[in-house]
């Protein structure tokens, strides 16, 4: 599969990263320094390449925006439609501009900025440390990696990449439902907690029953 990143810092160097050792060819873009995003994809390997937002999607099945939050409007702009590759939009609402509205979640609120995408959130959840370090862990210590969208067919194709790079996917619903994956961290949230598969399912099976979640689980 060809993978686009835009925004190959923390969250998208490590999906980059992820995505590579599970055999995807990456582009990279929206860099300041494009000396620096050469250098990266260089260091990445052969399967790894530099470009420009625009050319992240046309080249690519999947991309991922993992920009600041203040940034997605300028990283949408230079990448152009998105009405091709299925999106993961791993950003978080912690900025100065463009919030969502009280009653919409952060994914509601960013499909609607992308129009006619094939839209999913994921890989937001938990720091890229974190995730970097649990990759490819087996059976039931799999770290789950949240997902929410309403397009079913796009959130599998999402899921099998998740799965290749290492981690457990779960999905949580539709981007209405998918509040308690957002920031911040608080309590009847799964927002910067580890979960796993058990656990995970326990969650989803409370947001479809419109019940709290769990307490966060303790591994």
């Amino acid at each position: 599969m060809r993978v686009g990143v835009i925004g190959p810092g923390r969250i998208g160097g490590n999906c980059a990263r992820q995505a590579l050792k599970a055999g995807h060819d990456v582009t990279l873009s929206f860099s300041r320094d494009p000396a620096r995003l050469e250098a990266l994809a260089g260091e990445l390997g052969p399967n790894a390449q530099a470009g420009t937002p625009a050319q992240a999607v046309d080249s690519s099945e999947v991309v991922i925006i993992a920009v600041p939050w203040d940034a997605i409007d300028e990283a949408l702009g230079q990448a152009g439609p998105l009405d091709g590759p299925i999106v993961i939009d791993t950003t978080n609402q912690y900025g100065q501009t463009a919030m969502p509205p009280a009653g919409q979640t952060a994914a509601q609120f960013n499909a609607a900025r992308m129009p006619g995408a094939r839209y999913t959130k994921s890989f937001n959840t938990l720091t890229s440390a974190f995730q970097a370090e649990t990759a490819g862990r087996t059976g039931d210590e799999r770290v789950a990696q949240w997902i929410c969208g309403d397009d079913a067919d796009a959130k599998g194709v999402v899921s099998n990449l998740i799965e290749a790079m290492g981690y457990q996917p779960v999905d949580l619903g539709g981007t209405a439902d998918c509040e308690v994956m957002e920031a911040p961290r608080r309590p009847g949230a799964v927002y910067g907690e580890e979960y796993r598969l058990a656990d995970a399912l326990a969650v989803v099976d409370a947001v479809r029953a419109g019940r709290p979640i769990p307490p966060t689980p303790s591994y």
